[in-house]
């Protein structure tokens, strides 16, 4: 009889201890970081656009649709060069020699006025080379001796163009050539943002793009095709123009990102007027820039309210210790906020850290939070009567 009770009593206690110690509860009062505005990007009013930064997350477009890409082509004709045939900085990688049929195709091109180079029969040119013409003078007979020193041919390379996009994900992009001259070759802004930043990881394209001009055996001095290249921190990547395309435009270019140094991809297609490159570049110029001079900066102060914690009836405020902030862009959107709580059983003190207070951007803040009150649960007793 006295172990049954026994037994009784023990388990009559643990029910109760629930009730002895319940655990505190949090209503969240504030979740929103005030301060900022709504993203003030320089959208072109004409054509198609998209903003990439890829340290910081950012992928947006703007009237994103397919349409003809002209020259803009040539990034994947170098991708995929690079791909088949790795090439080092300093390195200029194999070498053809300048047959009969190159020259009757960098004669067509030129009388058709695509952007080429001049050569001769017999002239040695290397990758580095081609790939130089290629992205800083937009050569089109150059791309087409890229094609043919990976492949052997034109069809089997563009295939490969294809694939590659496919297997890079740009599931809006179909090439038809290798230069960008027929309107065949397309894509979206979006698409040509996300592959430039796979090609501008290449240390051999950095080192290609960002030049004004380039010095070929014959073609002599060449000059970059790329607006601002050099000018405002624009480091590349390529532009092109078509009668039926537009002046398109990718243009990467860094900034400073607190101590850090970042680049973005500004993208512009089917813009219009004059002779088709300088309104491209300057409305890539125009997107990048407002997307770098739209940082924010949003503000925590000391003693906001953020929450109330503690059981029914005995609750406390819970405020910020001191004050915090954190530096965005609008083009990222707001920073997230999290919050991270203690838990209490039987009572807070005043002045008391339940919890942190977690600001995340590209960069991140953090705050304590604190009780404003002494708080304890209501005893078993009061809750019994």
């Amino acid at each position: 009889m006295l172990a049954g009770a026994f037994v009784a009593a023990l388990l009559i206690v643990g029910m109760q201890l629930p009730l002895l110690h319940p655990r505190s509860s949090v209503t969240v009062t504030w979740t929103t970081v005030s301060g900022y505005p709504a993203a003030a990007l320089a959208w072109p009013t004409t054509g198609s656009s998209a903003l990439v930064i890829p340290a910081l997350g950012v992928r947006l477009s703007h009237d994103d649709h397919v349409a003809p890409i002209a020259s803009l082509t040539k990034m994947m004709t170098a991708y995929v060069t690079l791909k088949a045939l790795p090439l080092g900085v300093n390195q200029t990688g194999p070498c053809l020699t300048v047959s009969d049929a190159d020259l009757a195709t960098y004669e067509t091109m030129a009388r058709q006025d695509q952007s080429s180079i001049p050569v001769v029969v017999g002239e040695q040119l290397c990758e580095r080379q081609l790939l130089d013409g290629l992205l800083v003078h937009s050569a089109g007979n150059f791309a087409t001796m890229l094609a043919e020193l990976v492949a052997g041919n034109q069809a089997d390379f563009i295939t490969r163009m294809n694939d590659t996009a496919k297997s890079l994900g740009l599931r809006a992009t179909h090439y038809a050539d290798v230069s960008g001259y027929s309107p065949l070759s397309v894509s979206t802004a979006l698409n040509q943002a996300n592959l430039a930043t796979q090609l501008m990881r290449s240390p051999v394209v950095r080192a290609i793009v960002i030049q004004p001009s380039v010095t070929l055996p014959v073609g002599g001095v060449e000059g970059s095709f790329t607006p601002y290249v050099g000018v405002d921190h624009v480091i590349g990547v390529k532009s092109g123009r078509t009668s039926q395309a537009g002046g398109c435009d990718v243009m990467a270019m860094t900034f400073q990102d607190g101590l850090r140094t970042r680049v973005l991809y500004a993208v512009v297609l089917g813009q219009r007027g004059g002779d088709l490159l300088g309104p491209a570049g300057d409305a890539a110029l125009a997107l990048a820039n407002s997307a770098i001079a739209d940082r924010v900066t949003s503000r925590v102060a000391r003693a906001t309210v953020v929450a109330r914690m503690g059981w029914p009836g005995h609750v406390t405020r819970v405020f910020t210790a001191r004050p915090i902030s954190v530096s965005w862009w609008a083009a990222q959107g707001p920073p997230r906020v999290r919050f991270v709580w203690r838990d209490f059983h039987r009572g807070i003190r005043a002045g008391e850290v339940v919890g942190v207070l977690q600001l995340r951007s590209s960069a991140s803040a953090h705050v304590a939070l604190i009780a404003a009150r002494a708080v304890a649960p209501a005893s078993l007793w009061q809750r019994l009567r």
